[in-house]
């Protein structure tokens, strides 16, 4: 199965600023499960882009534009070909804490055992612990094949209800979120309750006609995989009670949002900035000819044409108004 990836992010500030300096993950990964076939990624205004690999193997493009600037805008695209998931069972069979615990001992998993910074373990979240019955019972991928469903069902799915920095208690509080609430809380209950290793996935879902997902199709995902004896990272998506499959397409690995946000970086200027992101996944035939680029919908066309529109310029400042910001200054 191939998808076509289009993820447009437009930073609008007040009022013009003298530099910015942005860093984003926006490159799906390639492993076993998924193969990156071509990735592009434009910025407007124009400037030099470099990449790196952090050390989780993520891929991170970050770049500089020194100049002055109403708007920053950004455009990642990315073919990607998914192969074909095993089906993940419902249990495993009887000693496998045991090998669990063997493997965790002799391996490296600290970093996504120890909390972190938007997965603690907080009295909220030890009572919903308790309120769910969360501990080590049967065997390791039962506990959190029930988990996923429990968390999908305690929680409603509401956006912009919290926001990229908001604790784990917010959602604890309202029982409602976003895929990055309900995954800190799953890897949250994973690590100290059942010790196992869990770290949080960042990328995209593709929303087919038939799947009944509650996640939003315009905007990126995430979920959350554990680490199990004989299957390895398996991922779980407790925002839709989902197995992660074909669908779910990985671009960041992590402790949790923190180490991974699609972009991060600061401006230079005292105002305020709007961000608007839009996200198209769609199936594709597979890679196209080299002497042909991805097919561009009409629409999508027009929508990034409009983010990389020039914003309107506020009418020149009147002599009072001068001085008046002049006095702020100092």
């Amino acid at each position: 199965m191939y998808y076509s990836i289009r993820h447009l992010t437009k930073f609008l500030y007040k009022t013009p600023v003298s530099e910015s300096m942005m860093e984003t993950r926006m490159h799906p990964r390639s492993d076993a499960q998924q193969r990156c076939l071509t990735f592009h990624l434009s910025v407007s205004p124009r400037c030099r882009v470099f990449s790196h690999r952090d050390h989780l193997a993520n891929h991170v493009h970050h770049f500089d534009i020194p100049g002055q600037h109403g708007q920053l805008v950004i455009v990642a695209e990315s073919l990607v070909e998914m192969a074909s998931h095993a089906q993940v069972p419902e249990s495993l069979p009887p000693g496998a804490w045991d090998e669990l615990d063997r493997l965790v001992h002799e391996g490296d998993f600290w970093e996504m055992l120890l909390p972190s910074e938007f997965a603690r373990f907080t009295p909220e979240l030890e009572a919903l612990g308790r309120h769910l019955g969360v501990r080590r019972s049967d065997d390791p991928l039962s506990a959190l094949h029930k988990l996923n469903t429990q968390l999908y069902e305690y929680f409603d799915y509401k956006p912009k209800s919290t926001s990229v920095d908001s604790p784990i208690e917010l959602a604890l509080t309202s029982k409602a979120g976003v895929c990055q609430d309900f995954s800190h809380i799953m890897i949250s209950l994973v690590r100290s309750q059942l010790q196992l290793p869990c770290r949080y996935v960042s990328g995209y879902l593709y929303h087919g006609d038939a799947d009944k997902d509650r996640s939003e199709s315009s905007a990126t995902h995430a979920w959350v995989e554990a680490f199990l004896p004989e299957l390895g990272w398996v991922g779980f998506d407790p925002t839709n009670d989902l197995v992660a499959g074909d669908r779910h397409i990985r671009t960041a690995i992590g402790r949790d949002y923190s180490d991974v946000p699609p972009t991060h970086g600061v401006y230079r200027g005292r105002t305020k900035s709007e961000l608007a992101v839009a996200v198209r996944v769609e199936p594709s035939e597979g890679t196209p000819p080299l002497d042909r680029e991805l097919p561009v919908p009409e629409d999508w066309s027009m929508l990034v044409e409009k983010a990389q529109a020039m914003p309107e310029q506020p009418p020149p400042m009147t002599r009072h108004q001068q001085q008046a910001q002049q006095q702020q200054s100092r």
